[in-house]
């Protein structure tokens, strides 16, 4: 029975990664991976992803929209808590003043936290409200 499960979760990852791969982001598995993403000049969206309804119903596809925003990010990137634990926490350490969350978004100016949007500011919501909260972020961070 738990190998079944083990499968069937390992199933659920992929399925999540690939979500976010698809749309354009780069994964970041390790803590050397969120130091080369984090230290780059420039605009940074990140996903800290997970396998919750909320990271899927909401949080994943209201990333895949901001690809299409008007203003833009330099990078799109995602770490996966629960999955990639060192580099989710490595991420987490530039997220100062916010509890670790997940699902949540970070918005990063030359690597200094702009702007958080926490997993109370998603689960719950419908992907718009979570997408107007993105747009107005990048308008006010990223312009």
């Amino acid at each position: 029975m738990f190998v079944e499960f083990q499968m069937f979760m390992n199933d659920v990852v992929q399925a999540a990664r690939n979500d976010m791969i698809e749309a354009g982001y780069e994964q970041l598995t390790t803590p050397e991976d969120v130091e080369a993403a984090f230290n780059k000049k420039g605009r940074t969206l990140v996903l800290v992803n997970s396998v919750c309804g909320c990271a899927g119903g909401i949080a994943r596809p209201s990333a895949a929209y901001m690809k299409n925003y008007d203003v833009q990010a330099d990078q799109y990137v995602t770490v996966f808590a629960g999955q990639d634990k060192e580099a989710t926490e490595k991420a987490r350490s530039y997220f100062t003043g916010y509890p670790p969350s997940s699902p949540s978004f970070a918005l990063l100016k030359d690597g200094e936290i702009k702007m958080m949007i926490e997993r109370h500011q998603i689960e719950g919501h419908e992907p718009i409200e979570v997408v107007k909260q993105l747009e107005k972020g990048f308008d006010t961070h990223f312009k």
